[in-house]
């Protein structure tokens, strides 16, 4: 572990026991996350990619300490989040936070926003009741909203506001590594430009550290550093932005990018030279989990799982073309 890495991801697998059928002796389970291990260098934006159901959201909410690994652990700046000391354990409300992807559903309808973004502080003890005021209607004028918007409820805004009073509850803790897991998906594709610029200018002005989850890497590929992609619970792939897009190498992440839009009139995209749905994660593919929609497969990818290799600095691939 380098010095400057800041969270580090240590073969981290997550299962989850499913309800048998009927008359069945053998035990289900779904892997939901595979043997994902990665750094995050502090101060950066690692963008997480792949198609819905590939296990973006619970390694999410397993960095973001909501939900336990199954096995392998998460390291913040050298301390397990896990399995650390009760004062590493205590401090990470302060430390780390999440902002979801349906402001609606995760802002509370019966308190004011001012309420919900000052909880936190009340809960911590943090200053005089004034003073948390002051600090939530200082942070809402930060995040592009109004103080006087502190007594009102989340149904008077619209959804980027919506998301602009989450970013605000996320950062009144003064956290150092925020976790955006589809920040951005439900909005307006021009809101959503607002805030994803709104996002930088904070990552600037605080310091922070990002893991940003998304489907759309078009997003991922603005507000990211470093790409993660990830297929059916494990990582095919992990390069910086630049030489993710200047040279893929995995067959599925040149899938992705394939599919991604071509702002230019008149000009199509490329498209896709795969084929298939995902398989379901309760009956994964032997092998390379990639094998049976990509064309590129050999007779070695549906019997062996690939190796994971660095084929150029700081350039990951999980891939039998390049063994």
């Amino acid at each position: 572990m380098s010095i400057t890495t800041f969270l580090e991801l240590k073969n981290v697998t997550r299962r989850f026991s499913v309800e048998q059928p009927l008359f069945s002796a053998a035990p289900r389970e779904l892997m939901a996350v595979k043997d994902v291990s990665l750094c995050i260098e502090k101060g950066t934006t690692l963008g997480l990619v792949g198609e819905s159901g590939c296990g973006k959201s619970t390694l999410a909410k397993i960095v973001a300490h909501l939900l336990p690994p199954s096995s392998g652990d998460v390291l913040l700046e050298g301390e397990s989040i896990w399995h650390g000391s009760h004062e590493v354990i205590h401090s990470l409300p302060r430390r780390i936070q999440m902002i979801f992807q349906d402001p609606v559903s995760s802002l509370n309808p019966r308190k004011s926003i001012g309420k919900s973004i000052q909880e936190a502080l009340d809960v911590h003890r943090v200053g005089s009741s004034a003073d948390r005021k002051k600090a939530v209607n200082e942070l809402l004028e930060r995040v592009g909203m109004r103080a006087e918007h502190y007594g009102r409820y989340p149904h008077e805004f619209s959804g980027g506001q919506r998301q602009r009073i989450a970013i605000a509850r996320a950062l009144v803790l003064n956290p150092d590594f925020i976790v955006c897991d589809e920040a951005v998906s439900a909005l307006d594709v021009s809101v959503q430009a607002q805030v994803l610029n709104l996002l930088a200018d904070l990552q600037h002005d605080f310091g922070l550290t990002y893991m940003f989850i998304s489907h759309d890497l078009a997003v991922i590929g603005h507000v990211s550093d470093v790409i993660a992609v990830m297929y059916l619970g494990r990582l095919v792939e992990l390069a910086s932005t630049q030489d993710l897009f200047d040279k893929a190498l995995h067959p599925y992440t040149q899938m992705l990018l394939d599919a991604v839009p071509v702002p230019v009139p008149g000009r199509r995209s490329v498209g896709s030279n795969q084929t298939g749905d995902l398989p379901s994660p309760l009956a994964p593919p032997a092998g390379c989990p990639f094998h049976p929609r990509c064309k590129q497969a050999m007779p070695v990818c549906s019997k062996v799982l690939p190796q994971w290799l660095e084929i150029d600095k700081n350039h990951h691939v999980l891939c039998h073309l390049y063994a």
